[in-house]
């Protein structure tokens, strides 16, 4: 059991090197996230933004840690998304999709990057047009924006997932718009995207989870989704489902030539980390995904929908619960926004006015020393503190 302990011990952020492998893997995925925000634009093919971000993940974790005698595992954690006006998530076609975004629309990204399994994750919503983002769409990302910046100051050691829950209601209700349900802020651990302790994001009677209790060394993977509509989306059509995620606990003999190939390519390429049915050969991978989902081989991210004319934004950041406070690694500014409503409530405000870092008793000159030291970790918390600034800035403005 020591042995057992010795080893967790190794694989969370009292590790250096494990801090590291976040923050590389932060930068990378920030990096992809802003190439995709770049080229969505009026007819960009959306499978073609897709690829993009998966394959800028895939080149840049290739050439980390090339020469190391264990081999480490790295890539994409989450493949990348394109969710565009009502549809809330998920949406990562099929390389004969030929659907494009056009001016106006209100694109959401979704991705995930791992360095041996410690994964960093990110979503961002942009519109595409010129200027300041005004009325319903402006309320319902001020909403999500500020919710994250409320989340971010909430998921602390010693507060409780309830508290989190409550309170990104409370701020989405404030821009009159909903917190979408359905949608969970997972912890993460090496390997592992969906751990055990979550947040859900707003209560239903179908969904209940424990009460759980942040702690010092976790990381959490913080899920804001906001809607101008219910808060109540719906899976339209089943074929839209691409990204699937290995259930490794479940067997079963799958009876079709087709399940049996696609299941075990699926095996070697992709034994933990969710992928899309794009890297598998599209006509096998129709036939056989079916027979392996109705059997509990593979969890399914559905594609769901709120109402045509809805709006609905989507921000989602990686948090390191360090002992000198919450470090935010992943992160995109906002466009400008002019919302109909602002924040007036004094317990919002209170939340929006916490700090984010612990001031420690002494050390300071060490860990300055330490930073010094270590260009990858300085380069990735300089991607990420200013990004932060600008997000609070503009919720607050």
């Amino acid at each position: 059991m020591s042995d057992d302990e010795r080893e967790e011990k190794e694989l969370d952020l009292t590790s250096p090197e494990v801090v590291t492998k976040y923050k590389n893997a932060a930068e990378i995925v920030n990096k992809a996230l802003q190439l995709v925000v770049k080229d969505c634009k009026p007819k960009a093919k959306i499978v073609d933004l897709c690829e993009k971000g998966d394959s800028f993940i895939r080149e840049q974790t290739g050439s980390m840690y090339k020469n190391v005698k264990k081999k480490i595992e790295r890539g994409v954690a989450f493949p990348t998304c394109v969710s565009v006006n009502n549809t809330v998530c998920h949406f990562s076609p099929l390389a004969s999709d030929e659907r494009v975004l056009e001016e106006g629309d209100i694109v959401k990204i979704d991705m995930g990057c791992h360095i041996d399994g410690f994964i960093a994750v990110v979503a961002h919503t942009h519109a595409i047009q010129e200027g300041a983002i005004k009325g319903r769409a402006a309320d319902v990302l001020a909403a999500a924006n500020t919710a994250a910046d409320v989340a971010l100051r909430l998921v602390r050691p010693g507060k409780k997932n309830k508290d989190v829950s409550d309170a990104i209601q409370k701020v989405a209700a404030a821009y009159d718009c909903k917190i979408v349900e359905g949608v969970l802020s997972h912890q993460l651990k090496q390997f592992v995207i969906d751990g055990n302790k979550v947040v859900l994001s707003a209560s239903n009677p179908d969904t209940r989870v424990d009460d759980v209790e942040f702690e010092e060394n976790e990381v959490y993977a913080v899920d804001i989704v906001t809607s101008t509509g219910d808060g109540k989306p719906k899976l339209l059509d089943e074929k839209e489902t691409t990204i699937y995620k290995r259930a490794v606990d479940k067997n079963y003999h799958l009876k079709m030539k087709a399940s049996r190939f696609i299941f075990s390519e699926i095996s070697q390429k992709f034994p933990i980390m969710p992928f899309s049915a794009r890297a598998l050969e599209e006509k096998r991978a129709r036939l056989g995904l079916v027979e392996c989902v109705n059997h509990d081989l593979l969890q399914p991210y559905p594609v769901l929908h709120e109402k045509p004319g809805d709006y609905v934004a989507h921000i989602k950041f990686t948090v390191l619960l360090m002992p000198n406070g919450s470090d935010r690694i992943t992160s995109h500014p906002l466009q400008e926004l002019q919302a109909t409503k602002s924040i007036d409530d004094p317990e919002i405000k209170a939340w929006l006015a916490l700090g984010i870092k612990t001031k420690k008793k002494g050390g300071g000159k060490k860990k300055k020393a330490g930073k010094k030291g270590d260009k990858t970790e300085d380069a990735a918390g300089a991607e990420a503190e200013p990004m932060e600034e600008t997000a609070e800035a503009t919720s607050q403005a």
